[in-house]
């Protein structure tokens, strides 16, 4: 059974990623289709993905007749209409609040800058080798991380986990970012709160089964 989920998504995409986590969090199952972002000129412009998601961009998730885009909403489309066994966001007013800055400052304003199309654009628009788009990506995975640990070092609201003792959706953002930092090999010794938690969501299933390597279409 896949609780009438389609994901459509691509195993090294962070987004796809944090979505990924959210469903196994939430002990949803789900029929995955890949859509690979560089081979065939990237099937993620065909025209049938298109017509799905005009963005050109995964993840989309179907529901039945819905189609639902951008990994944030999705995760909270998840949470509302399929509450348990865990929550993605707390309760309170504050502590949605919190949870949801932390995980935009991931999606909105680190990610973005190195994701597949910007490193392509800055390629073939502006010249940069693969030098100069490794310091892109450094510089500005670097930066976002550096705000992460500053916001949970100094909040008493940090627990085991982002936000207190049961993983959410600032963890599903967090864990793909640091894969990402991995990847272009930036060093991590000035979060240690990052690295504590990222250890700990990676070991509960629900991260390890969602982790790029571990998906179908990997390589």
């Amino acid at each position: 059974m896949s609780d009438g989920l389609v994901l459509y998504g691509y195993w090294r995409s962070s987004a796809a990623y944090r979505v990924r986590i959210a469903l196994n969090l939430k002990q949803l199952d789900h029929e995955s289709r890949a859509v690979h972002l560089v081979r065939d000129g990237g099937q993620q412009h065909a025209p049938a993905f298109r017509a799905l998601n005009p963005q050109q961009l995964v993840p989309c998730l179907l529901d039945g007749d819905k189609v639902l885009t951008q990994s944030l909403a999705i995760m909270e489309y998840l949470d509302e209409t399929r509450p348990g066994p865990l929550r993605l966001l707390p309760d309170d007013a504050a502590g949605k609040a919190r949870v949801r800055a932390l995980a935009m400052v991931i999606a909105c304003d680190t990610h973005p800058l190195g994701n597949l199309r910007v490193l392509q654009h800055l390629e073939s628009d502006f010249g940069a080798d693969q030098a100069k788009k490794t310091a892109w990506s450094q510089h500005w995975i670097a930066t976002g991380l550096s705000a992460f640990e500053a916001m949970l070092a100094g909040d008493a609201a940090t627990g085991r986990f982002c936000h207190g003792y049961t993983p959410g959706l600032a963890d599903a953002c967090l864990v793909p970012q640091v894969y990402n930092a991995l990847r272009w090999k930036v060093p991590l010794d000035d979060y240690p709160t990052i690295q504590r938690i990222h250890h700990a969501c990676n070991e509960l299933e629900a991260f390890t089964r969602a982790a790029p390597e571990a998906q179908p279409d990997a390589g």
